[in-house]
């Protein structure tokens, strides 16, 4: 596999895995709807920490596009990380939700 067929293959991986998370960041916000108002304010900033995460994530993804070399693996880093922060947000909601 060349390097710019590897770098398509990891963009496509990673947005495939955005979108999951957006159903994942949508089924939260709906089950916080269900338990009633209460519990949609008190999730209110959490899901919009989410938000925010996979809104940076995103941007990094579009950043992703075009590097190469050394800038391509900094900014592969970075993606990775917010990945991370992302995956660990939405599982500390979705525990926090049940």
């Amino acid at each position: 596999m060349s390097e710019r067929e590897e770098k398509t293959a990891y963009q496509q991986k990673m947005a495939a895995r955005l979108k999951e998370w957006n159903a994942e960041i949508d089924k939260l916000q709906a089950k916080a709807e269900e338990a009633g108002t209460d519990a949609e304010i008190k999730y209110r900033d959490q899901l919009s920490e989410l938000r925010t995460k996979r809104d940076a994530l995103r941007e990094k993804l579009n950043h992703l596009q075009g590097q190469s070399g050394d800038a391509w693996d900094e900014v592969k880093a970075g993606v990775e990380s917010a990945w991370g922060e992302l995956k660990q947000s939405i599982e500390r909601a979705r525990d926090r939700m049940r």
